[in-house]
């Protein structure tokens, strides 16, 4: 019997106590709903709330007499800074896709579930419109709702560090003796969980990406390109469905490997069992460095001796639907990106008996 991916619910084992609510910044428009979902919690429903240090900095935040009160209620925390992983019982973003990209990158490990208003640019992840948010959050907050998980990838980078130094009669720049004209400093290793996809592209070189794509130990190709995209089903919407890949409902369990403008007319796009492990390395004749990307953040370059690994996280974000996960996901495809949108053909006229 295979599981109805539309049977997957939200349960709560004891009544939600504290909310993370996360606020596109930067955006005017979002103030008013931001301010009316922050009373609504801390007043009606007496939750703890939870809100980015930077997002009470904004002016109209700041000096606004009448929201005080609602917020010295606030627990504020800061990014990378703070650990708030297991304070939260749900999160609500207000904004984009953006927002529930950001979310994702808090919680390094269990995430909660996650409730996402459509207020951003494309909306593609955030099913919810704000114009009911009450009855909506309480549907939430009571456990009536359904879920989809959404798998992320567990990225992991090994960077090799060698340190030269100056040598003159044994003696470094720094003046301490020294016998190596070259020390070995050791690796440097940083984890990452990803819910959209790892990007290695070029960079600023002229050249061709030149990176080998290892499939448990297995070499599998060599890209020549400006680069490969390694994505989940969620992220097969975003920059890899624009690279020319297919798109993966959420509750297939799949990474996907795109090249992007391969030079070579016979690289496809291909998807590959979730659980597999991915290694991805400079090519030995590669004639310049790599860069990566996690979600469009943390970039970095990438040098030869240096390797990211990456394979599916076994801690999914739990994103609550507006009605259902098959639902949701055709709707977005239809309202974000016009999936199938075309002029329809006119039939045939019946003629009449002559």
């Amino acid at each position: 019997h295979i599981q109805d991916p539309a049977s997957q619910r939200l349960t709560w084992n004891k009544p939600p106590k504290s909310v993370l609510v996360i606020k596109k910044i930067r955006d005017a428009s979002l103030l008013q709903p931001f301010k009316e979902l922050c009373v609504y919690l801390t007043e009606e429903n007496n939750m703890i709330v939870y809100v980015e240090k930077k997002v009470l900095e904004d002016p109209a935040i700041a000096n606004d007499e009448n929201f005080g009160p609602v917020k010295k209620k606030f627990c504020t925390f800061r990014e990378d800074y703070d650990d708030i992983s297991n304070q939260i019982d749900f999160i609500i973003c207000l904004g984009g896709d953006g927002t529930l990209l950001y979310a994702s990158s808090l919680f390094q490990g269990s995430v909660p579930p996650v409730m996402a208003f459509h207020l951003g640019s494309l909306g593609f992840l955030t099913p919810f419109n704000f114009e009911n948010f009450q009855s909506q959050v309480t549907q939430v907050i009571e456990g009536n709702a359904a879920l989809v998980l959404r798998s992320r990838l567990k990225v992991k980078v090994v960077k090799e560090h060698r340190e030269k130094m100056t040598v003159q009669n044994g003696i470094e720049e720094n003046g301490v003796v020294s016998t190596n004209l070259e020390k070995e400093v050791g690796k440097q290793i940083m984890q990452y969980q990803v819910l959209n996809e790892v990007v290695v592209d070029r960079g600023p070189s002229s050249y061709l990406s030149n990176v080998d794509v290892f499939l448990d130990g297995h070499l599998i190709t060599t890209v020549q390109g400006d680069g490969v995209i390694v994505s989940t089903p969620t992220g097969s919407t975003a920059y890899a469905a624009a690279a020319g890949a297919s798109m993966i409902h959420p509750n297939v369990p799949a990474i996907m490997i795109t090249p992007i403008c391969p030079h070579s007319l016979s690289f496809r796009p291909i998807v590959v069992p979730a659980g597999v492990e991915l290694k991805i390395m400079l090519s030995p004749d590669a004639r310049n460095t790599a860069w990566v990307s996690f979600d469009g953040r943390k970039r970095q370059e990438i040098c030869h001796g240096d390797s990211i690994s990456i394979t599916t996280s076994c801690y999914p974000l739990p994103s609550i639907c507006f009605r259902d996960p098959v639902s949701d996901w055709f709707e977005s495809l239809a309202e974000c990106l016009h999936w199938n949108v075309r002029k329809k053909q006119n039939n045939f006229a019946v003629e009449e008996e002559e």
